[in-house]
């Protein structure tokens, strides 16, 4: 088993000390109950709670793609996929995840369903509650989403909103668990806009005894109230929290360099602008020399060239693609989780 366990992790040791016993899986779990909880933002969740979905997406990544097993544990139940904004990523991993473990994903536009206008958000999770199980929304505004939380009777799930994409970072942890085998000490480098993928690794790094250096132009820096919140999780946690506007200030050292696209989803009429303030920020080989020898690039795609180029992009160190097929079996987790009362096979990753 633990040849398994280390083909799943990337070769890196990640047993606890504790006997590996259906008593100690268990209790490894017994204190975290997310079923029923909804998914809007990392920021309430523990680093607990956080671990077990990762070890959750660890644990059936290694049933289904090792082992070939059929692991039907959402049979009988169904999902509503609002998407107001497309995506390749967020719409395949959760549709053919959620059909994989037995489930029934229901894909809706605004072609199909126009949130707050021909139905009002309070009326439209109400009906929702009452035919579906799970809800994810990949929606414009945050609000929106913790209207559709408070009237919902099932959990709610942001598929991505103007704050936070909390799905996309728990695919990153599971890529750099993978890859490195732990997640406490590492330092991740951030380096392009101050956004909603930026704010929900600033909900959570810290959490995980991550360090975090951050690299945004001036007038481009994360929210606040983000800002403040990560503050003190990083005071919490005794884990530095590093912001410039200099982005090989932010590599220097980092195990970890991140970036994402500088012009979202309805910014477009930006882009000249953006892509004048941002000069300087993209990410090369030349990047990678002031960070830690053992460095990796992620981006969650998809990706421009003025961002991250061909050489680092394509390379080796990249490991983008790898992180592009977790987000899969994170939001299968994350469904799983959140559904239902399920306990991982495998013992908990040290993380």
């Amino acid at each position: 088993m633990l040849s398994h366990l280390r083909h799943v992790f990337s070769g890196a040791p990640i047993l606890n000390a504790s006997k590996c016993t259906v008593h100690h899986f268990r209790s490894s779990h017994c204190n975290v109950q997310l079923k029923g909880r909804n998914l809007l933002t990392l920021k309430h969740y523990t680093a607990e709670e956080i671990q077990y979905l990762l070890w959750v997406a660890a644990d059936l990544k290694y049933r289904i793609k090792q082992k070939g097993e059929y692991v039907p544990v959402l049979q009988g139940k169904s999902l509503a996929m609002i998407f107001e904004k497309r995506s390749t990523r967020t719409r395949l991993s959760t549709e053919t995840g959620f059909a994989l473990l037995g489930g029934h994903p229901c894909f809706l536009t605004t072609q199909d369903i126009h949130l707050g206008v021909n139905e009002s958000l309070k009326d439209t999770a109400r009906v929702l509650s009452g035919m579906t199980d799970a809800v994810l929304a990949r929606v414009y505004r945050q609000t929106d989403l913790d209207l559709l939380a408070k009237e919902a009777t099932i959990p709610i799930v942001n598929g991505l909103s103007d704050m936070y994409h909390p799905i996309q970072i728990l695919a990153d942890f599971l890529t750099l668990q993978e890859h490195y085998g732990h997640l406490n000490g590492l330092t991740i480098s951030w380096i392009g806009d101050g956004n909603n993928v930026l704010n929900s690794i600033m909900m959570s790094a810290a959490k995980f005894g991550m360090n975090l250096r951050i690299a945004t132009p001036k007038g481009y820096e994360p929210d606040s109230s983000v800002i403040s919140a990560a503050e003190q999780f990083s005071k919490e946690s005794g884990t530095p929290l590093f912001m410039t506007n200099e982005p090989l200030e932010a590599a220097t050292g980092a195990n970890v360099l991140v970036t994402d696209t500088w012009v979202s989803m309805g910014k477009e009429e930006e882009k000249k602008k953006r892509l004048k303030d941002f000069k300087g920020y993209q990410i090369t080989m030349q990047t990678g020399k002031v960070a830690s020898p053992d460095w990796t690039f992620l981006h969650c795609l998809p990706r421009k060239p003025e961002e991250v180029d061909d050489a680092v992009f394509y390379s080796p160190k990249s490991l983008v693609f790898p992180e592009a097929e977790n987000r899969k079996w994170t939001i299968m987790a994350v469904m799983v989780a959140l559904l239902t009362d399920y306990i991982p096979q495998l013992p908990k990753p040290t993380f």
